[in-house]
């Protein structure tokens, strides 16, 4: 996907061993077909060479406030003016101690400080020893550079080059990629509360077997990235799938039906929009026995009985809060046929203003998809594409559907 396409991002780095991880995330943002103009201080060049950098992102490395490529003369305003953001990564606490100060000696500083604060956002990625990361005048200066406008990415915990384990970390690289793509998204879900289920369940039989789908999670786990891009606050109730959570997002992993059920009405106490995204296996098994089920050679199958699962989107739309209007409830539908007679038929019986259908077959564990948005109005297709874009699309279908909101507006 090209989620940078038009954008020209400034990429700088600062003194520290993080800089190693800023080359995989200058080609992650050309992969995402931004412009990247990286810009080093002298400290930076300890410890990646400014030829590298120049080969990742096809331009040639600024070090300089006195760089004779400008014919101005000022590369601190042609730079700053250029960019779309600029991001620190990594940002040293020497350098945002700097930041706070408003000292400018250097072309990295100037540039920060004489970059319009209205339109160009700059985005700080820290990356130090824990104890300088927990250090009080590190967390003062974090709370002003906040105060003046930045936006500062958090960090990572573990294990730290100098031996010792805790927080300080640089985010790695995808984290910060995904946090860079979401700046530029439009926020129409600021300040709600999503709640999307993603993934199967699994109905055990026995320690080792149970019953299960072949539903991947990553529609889920895109929609959950997309309504945090919005600007939500996301709850990701997950079967049991393998994925990556997505930055920013609380997960909460679960195995069973019941389970699932439980977390979500949790989850949607304080929530606005619940996104039912997940395959809920519609059964599971009477009883589980104690131990493996084995063959006894008589070449007939045990004779399982099975209970219905409890409706969990049902039971959510028939919440008080969803009743008083106060939750709006989106279900998903993966049929293998008659899509649209399947699809209108299961939003009338949840009673949810918005069913998204699909053909499970062709979507399940493919990284596109193609939707059937189903309302009182009619049906739209969403057409096939990245399971993010479409995801994305969603969010601003619902938003636009979500009482007060203006139609058009974005």
């Amino acid at each position: 996907m090209q989620d940078l396409a038009g954008k020209h991002i400034v990429l700088g780095l600062t003194g520290g061993i993080a800089c190693y991880k800023s080359a995989e995330l200058c080609r992650l943002l050309v992969k995402g077909d931004a412009t990247v103009q990286v810009v080093m201080t002298e400290a930076a060049t300890q410890f990646m060479t400014p030829v590298t950098m120049q080969a990742l992102s096809g331009r040639a490395v600024y070090l300089s406030q006195w760089d004779t490529r400008e014919p101005n003369n000022m590369p601190h305003i042609n730079l700053s003016r250029e960019a779309d953001a600029i991001v620190l990564a990594p940002a040293s606490a020497d350098f945002i101690a700097r930041l706070v100060q408003g000292r400018s000696d250097e072309l990295l500083s100037l540039l920060c400080l004489a970059r319009p604060i209205d339109r160009v956002p700059l985005l700080i990625a820290p990356a130090m020893n824990r104890e300088m990361w927990g250090h009080p005048a590190t967390q003062r200066n974090l709370r002003q550079v906040d105060a003046d406008g930045a936006r500062v990415l958090g960090v990572g915990s573990g294990w730290q080059a100098c031996g010792e384990t805790g927080d300080g970390r640089m985010l790695e690289p995808e984290q910060l990629y995904q946090e860079i793509v979401a700046q530029f998204q439009p926020k129409v879900l600021a300040g709600r509360r999503v709640v999307v289920t993603a993934g199967p369940t699994f109905e055990a039989m026995d320690p080792i077997r149970g019953i299960t789908n072949h539903s991947s999670g990553k529609m889920g786990f895109a929609i959950a990235r997309a309504a945090r891009e919005a600007g939500a606050e996301v709850t990701l109730v997950a079967g049991p799938v393998h994925l990556p959570t997505p930055r920013g997002v609380v997960r909460v992993d679960v195995l069973s039906a019941q389970q699932m059920l439980q977390a979500c009405l949790q989850a949607t106490q304080n929530a606005s929009i619940f996104i039912a995204t997940a395959a809920v296996a519609d059964w599971r098994p009477a009883s589980r026995s104690e131990h493996k089920i084995k063959k006894d050679g008589s070449g007939q199958a045990p004779m399982l009985h099975f209970v219905e699962n409890p409706d969990i989107l049902l039971t959510v739309a028939q919440s008080e809060r969803a009743r008083a209007g106060r939750l709006f409830c989106v279900g998903f539908a993966a049929e293998s046929e008659n899509l649209v007679a399947h699809a209108r038929a299961k939003r009338e019986r949840k009673g949810i203003p918005l069913l998204v259908g699909n053909i499970g077959p062709l979507t399940f564990g493919q990284d596109d998809n193609s939707l059937l948005l189903v309302d009182a109005q009619g049906e739209r297709e969403l057409p096939r594409a990245p399971k993010l874009a479409l995801a994305r699309d969603l969010v601003a279908e619902i938003a636009q559907r979500l009482p007060g909101a203006v139609a058009g507006s974005d």
